[in-house]
């Protein structure tokens, strides 16, 4: 990067409206989603949906800090029945706020949950298709289209049941979970993910069905960003525009978690894409709320929206590996890693965003100003606000400057999370884990301690902690290794997406997956 003596900050404010896409509302029972309605905030409980007292309880804290609606797992039919009662239960403490239900595998107990709840959300690549094997088969186009003919065949009882209770659908894709029909003709790409969800909107439009909510979600901020603007642009081709779910899947846990939520979350409502959000921790489902708000409060008031620029960032392609410094402000001068100073910088804040045509400058330092205390509201945002540009590949420098009590070598370790959350520069391991849910049968919380206690001198490696096989193989496949949670206190241990232990006790598998790391790491 060049250096100079001299120093130029350029400060940019927004403009413009949002992003071209506005959603056609929808109702999830009397709740408003989409449109210019606020973007609404979401958890999911980690109870035992047969648990009833516990579930009510659990879903009472998440909407007392703020949600607008609250997800449950039915992954069987006793669990979709039990729905009815926990739904009853909170209407009798006074709580009418929208219940989901989260569906994988069983579309008879999606049938089921629609007659009870005010929306399903169904995987596509698992609801009635079969789930990713990892092997290459060939589809011709007539077995392509018989696999999709068999499929609107299996979703049409459902659509039915939807159309008669007023439920509605989410369609939430996963880079994780995709089909093996998909995984075979496009990879485990955010083309396919978008064509997966575009699949089943045809289905359902073909039966007159509108009540829809989409999500494309990965641990990867790159491609949820990708994969979502690929959808808008499939659904505004073909002249329609759901409301559209965020969320970063495995985000983590701490700092990390809050970072990567609110960089991938932050990218997309910054280009006016989002009606609803959910930030994945793999902690306390309540804690997630907090978050969530303080994404919306900081890029869009209390409103829930904003007006940004129409210009959407491409993601830059560099010949020289993607490097971006940490930059530190001294009375206004900037200064690198290497102690050069840069002249080429731009200052954001809140509400003070710059249109893209200025990156196509060269060696852009980007300058976080903020004026905060607390420190979890400062990594939130400056996430929100610097993490797009990191994403995208367009900034080659980080800096945050900041008023508040929090300066010096914090300002530091926060710009490196950030590069570090945005996949941008990777300077320790990353770690992917899962929200819990009541699919999960192990202490997920725990065995993220576990595994970060035995592996966080490691470098360069990225290591998944997953609750249950739902997205584990597929969203694994871009971790080094994963840590997968097989039920009754047992894991299985994967290199990639290959099993390579099966079944061992949660209290010993932490140190069996470093030695699986040092015996690899041997043999390099």
């Amino acid at each position: 990067m060049e250096s100079s003596g001299k120093k130029s900050s350029i400060r940019m404010t927004s403009g413009g409206s949002p992003g071209g896409y506005i959603s056609a509302p929808v109702l999830i029972g009397q709740l408003p989603l989409g449109g210019t309605h606020p973007v609404r905030i979401q958890s999911m409980t980690n109870t035992d949906t047969l648990d009833t007292k516990a579930s009510v309880a659990q879903c009472i804290r998440i909407i007392e800090e703020g949600a607008d609606l609250v997800r449950l797992t039915a992954q069987g039919m006793r669990e979709a029945e039990n729905l009815s009662n926990i739904k009853s239960e909170l209407k009798k403490a006074g709580f009418e706020t929208p219940l989901v239900a989260d569906i994988h595998f069983n579309p008879s107990a999606a049938e089921l949950a629609a007659t009870i709840v005010e929306k399903v959300r169904v995987n596509p690549g698992n609801y009635a298709d079969k789930r990713a094997s990892f092997i290459k088969v060939e589809f011709s186009e007539q077995e392509y289209r018989e696999e999709l003919e068999r499929i609107h065949s299996r979703i049409l009882p459902l659509i039915n049941i939807c159309h008669e209770h007023g439920t509605a659908v989410r369609i939430g894709v996963n880079h994780g979970s995709l089909s093996d029909r998909i995984m075979n003709r496009y990879g485990n790409t955010p083309e396919g993910m978008a064509v997966s969800a575009m699949e089943f909107i045809r289905i359902f439009r073909a039966e007159n069905f509108h009540k829809l909510v989409l999500s494309m979600k990965s641990s990867d901020t790159g491609i949820m960003i990708k994969s979502t603007r690929r959808l808008v642009e499939m659904m505004k081709s073909e002249g329609f525009s759901y409301p559209l779910h965020l969320g970063v899947t495995e985000a983590g846990e701490g700092e990390d978690g809050r970072i990567r939520s609110a960089a991938g979350i932050g990218a997309l409502l910054t280009e006016g894409i989002g009606d609803t959000i959910r930030v994945s921790l793999s902690e306390a489902p309540e804690k997630e709320i907090p978050v969530a708000k303080e994404i919306l409060n900081f890029l869009a008031g209390p409103a829930g929206r904003a007006t940004f620029p129409d210009s959407i960032l491409g993601f830059k392609t560099h010949t020289q590996p993607y490097k971006p410094e940490v930059v530190t402000n001294n009375d206004g001068k900037f200064f690198g890693e290497q102690n050069q100073c840069y002249n080429n910088v731009i200052t954001l804040s809140k509400g003070n965003f710059p249109s893209s045509d200025i990156f196509n400058n060269e060696d852009i330092i980007l300058n976080g100003e903020f004026n905060e205390d607390d420190p979890e509201k400062l990594a939130i945002d400056s996430a929100a606000l610097l993490g797009r540009y990191f994403i995208t590949r367009q900034a080659d420098g980080i800096c945050i400057t900041n008023k508040g009590k929090i300066r010096g070598d914090k300002l530091k370790e926060l710009s490196f999370s950030i590069l570090q959350a945005t996949g941008a520069r990777i300077t320790r391991v990353v770690y992917l884990s899962c929200p819990t849910c009541g699919r999960t049968r192990f202490d997920l919380q725990e065995a993220v301690r576990e595994v970060k206690a035995v592996t966080g001198h490691l470098t360069g490696l990225k290591i998944a902690v997953m609750g249950c096989i739902v997205n584990g193989p597929g969203e694994m496949a871009d971790a080094d290794y994963g840590y997968v949670g097989a039920g009754n206190g047992k894991v299985h241990i994967y290199r990639g997406t290959s099993q390579v232990l099966k079944n061992i006790p949660q209290e010993s598998a932490a140190e069996e997956l470093l030695k699986l790391i040092d015996r690899d790491q041997k043999k390099r």
